[in-house]
């Protein structure tokens, strides 16, 4: 059998990124491979290691991309990022701009992006699928998490790679989209020589077009094997994993003086919101009060983080709304960080901006201030609280180690840390077990339900996944695209 990508005792030059034990990894002919393992176990390392990313002290890489015309691995394999999934962020881009139409003008539109082929039938399939024709026009600013995610997949498709990797491709896709891009990966592996690497956190929707899985533990990396002998030894995750000292800790969290004490939390009286001629929200009418626990749920680009940022006061036009806020008419008097210094709050937009390495004890401070970054040396006492968070959410031997050399998932439950550190009123989280495993996966949801069971503790939820969402939730807001 053809060997497609090789590397037999591979080590990397550099000490920093290399495994614990030389890697052993072979891609084949006909094979498509999920790597999966814990957060901070190494995936991305691998993957960085079969990209040829760093050299290797010796063995380097060896590619057979037959029937490709090229052997040259820029031209056959295709890389998705977990963070290119969130666009291609850069030192340009920053928190909020998503929300401000007069930077909007600057950044190119989607069909600028979009590479030509001449596959118009795979074309056409991805245009379908993922509704690029309504998004062509849009800046690639205005696109919502879940469109960005589509573009990325669409523009990487049309490259034609020979392998394409993708770290965690379905997360904050709607149910619909990701039945519809499974059976989309089906098919192309059917029509072409495609052949597919998938980094997976979520380890309990392995597509069936997968063959084998190679499992990273704690920098090493596992043999390949048979996906049905993988499922059939995979152990299953416990109900409840959060500690009971844990729960404890966090339901006796003493209360500070500077609450406030309101029936109403948000009020949102016939909100609409549009850009140019598009309709992102429309007569909106929303009542959150003390104590409820809200799912907002929708299809990708029905309004759900818009929404979010008008209540957030990330979003200019919040100020033309009839919005209240802990009883407060916006606009009334009431600054920015008045609001915000009692929501706590993460966000894929926020996971986008946050390219700051800096030690991962200052992006948790950081929520104390409501900024991106540390601006403002924490007291003794506030660093206290910040490790305390912290060590709630299994991260405090990571407290030293720069934001940026941390994994996605690694990542995630620091922002997750920073948005409860200060033991917020309302506390907002979108999508907010974006690329955990599934041990952290159920530990954030219990640490969710824990939180609630706080006095005057309201909780607004989104996501894609009706299994994510906490057993605490009351009620539900289902937003329509257009409507």
């Amino acid at each position: 059998m053809r060997n497609i990508i090789n590397i037999e005792n591979g080590i990397t030059r550099h000490p920093l990124y290399r495994m614990k034990e030389p890697i052993n990894f072979t891609l084949c002919d006909n094979e498509n491979i999920a790597i999966v393992g814990n957060n901070g176990a190494g995936k991305s390392l691998l993957v960085d290691t079969i990209t040829g990313r760093y050299p290797m002290l010796m063995n380097e890489v060896e590619y057979d991309f037959y029937p490709s015309t090229s052997n040259m691995a820029y031209d056959n394999l295709k890389y998705i990022t977990f963070r290119d999934s969130y666009g291609d962020a850069d030192g340009n881009y920053y928190y909020q701009q998503r929300w401000n139409s007069q930077d909007n003008d600057s950044t190119p539109l989607v069909k600028e992006l979009l590479p030509q082929t001449e596959n118009n039938e795979i074309k056409d399939t991805l245009y379908s699928l993922f509704g690029i024709e309504q998004m062509l026009d849009k800046h690639i600013i205005l696109l919502s998490s879940g469109e960005m995610r589509k573009f990325q997949l669409t523009k990487t498709i049309l490259t034609n790679p020979r392998v394409l990797i993708m770290d965690n491709p379905f997360i904050g896709l709607d149910a619909p989209t990701r039945k519809l891009l499974h059976d989309l990966m089906g098919k192309l592996i059917e029509m072409t020589s495609l052949q597919i690497i998938l980094v997976l956190s979520k380890t309990d929707e392995i597509p069936e077009f997968i063959t084998h899985v190679v499992e990273i533990k704690d920098r090493l990396c596992g043999e390949k094997e048979e996906l049905q002998k993988y499922l059939s030894g995979k152990e299953a995750v416990a109900n409840h994993i959060l500690s009971k000292e844990k729960e404890e800790a966090i339901i006796n969290l003493p209360y500070t003086n500077d609450e406030y004490h309101s029936e109403e939390i948000v009020n949102l009286n016939k909100v609409s919101i549009k850009y140019g001629d598009r309709t992102i929200l429309k007569e909106l009418n929303l009542q959150v009060n003390c104590g409820e626990r809200w799912a907002l749920m929708g299809e990708n680009g029905a309004g759900k983080s818009t929404l979010l940022s008008l209540i957030c006061a990330d979003n200019p036009q919040s100020y033309a709304c009839d919005i209240s806020l802990f009883g407060n008419k916006r606009g009334t008097g009431e600054s920015i960080w008045d609001i915000k210094k009692h929501i706590g709050y993460v966000s894929p937009e926020m996971h986008r901006a946050y390219l700051k390495n800096i030690p991962s004890i200052e992006i948790v401070a950081s929520g104390l201030h409501d900024s991106v970054g540390l601006y403002k040396r924490p007291r003794p006492d506030q660093v206290e609280i910040c490790e305390w968070w912290m060590d709630i959410f299994g991260i405090k031997q990571l407290k030293d180690i720069n934001f940026m050399k941390l994994s996605s998932g690694e990542q995630r439950l620091v922002l997750l840390a920073r948005a409860f550190v200060k033991d917020p009123e309302l506390l907002i989280l979108d999508e907010p077990l974006h690329g955990l495993d599934m041990q952290n996966r159920r530990m954030v949801k219990d640490i969710i339900e824990t939180f609630c069971k706080r006095k005057n503790k309201t909780l607004i939820i989104v996501t894609h996944y009706q299994e994510e969402l906490p057993n605490v939730i009351d009620h539900t807001l289902v937003l329509k695209k257009n409507r």
